[in-house]
């Protein structure tokens, strides 16, 4: 079945990995951590530096944000880095960079 913008309507597996992504998504700390991320991969410092919150804070939302499969993360000696691995999130963040951030 086709939607009015004529593609295949989203079956139900994918209707609910939206919803949870929107949701881990909606709280503004992590909304804006998932700005400062991409594909490239960033140190937990970094992160807190952009972000402008506490270690422990920051470590607490990376941690809801990959529980919901929204990002990956990979360890070199004592560092961990987060970056965003799937496509369609990329791609949404891009999206909403545009829509919410060039205001002008």
């Amino acid at each position: 079945m086709e939607n009015p913008t004529g593609q295949p309507s989203p079956n139900d597996a994918e209707i609910a990995w939206a919803a949870r992504c929107l949701k881990a998504m909606s709280n503004p700390l992590r909304l804006k951590i998932l700005c400062v991320l991409g594909s490239t991969a960033i140190s937990v410092q970094d992160i807190v530096e952009q972000v402008g919150s506490s270690q422990s804070n920051i470590s607490q939302h990376l941690a809801i944000l990959r529980e919901k499969n929204i990002i990956n993360f990979k360890k070199e000696a004592n560092r961990v880095y987060y970056f965003i691995d799937d496509h369609r999130m990329l791609k949404l963040m891009e999206m909403m960079h545009e829509v919410f951030c060039n205001t002008r």
